[in-house]
């Protein structure tokens, strides 16, 4: 256990942090999942504002270092792979 007041803060800041980064991740994923489903349901409206929705926070979780850069443009690819089949189908 730290004794020094500013290593408290830092360790309860580092749990707020992990807590914050554990809420991101897993919002991505469990968004990717509703992507998925209503591409499954041929909803092409339902996938349009999920996906707009999914893009915006991985933008964010970018932004804010919760995700490298590059990790976000990758799910970003997958994503606008994923919306382009209920498109052209």
């Amino acid at each position: 256990m730290a004794n020094i007041k500013q290593q408290i803060k830092r360790n309860r800041r580092s749990l707020e942090q992990r807590d914050r980064n554990l809420r991101y991740r897993s919002t991505i994923k469990t968004l990717f999942r509703r992507v998925d489903e209503a591409v499954e349901g041929g909803d092409a409206e339902q996938v349009t504002a999920r996906s707009r929705e999914l893009e915006h926070l991985i933008d964010r979780a970018a932004a804010e270092g919760v995700i490298h850069r590059n990790n976000a443009a990758r799910k970003k690819s997958r994503l606008a792979r994923i919306a382009r089949g209920i498109t052209t189908a």
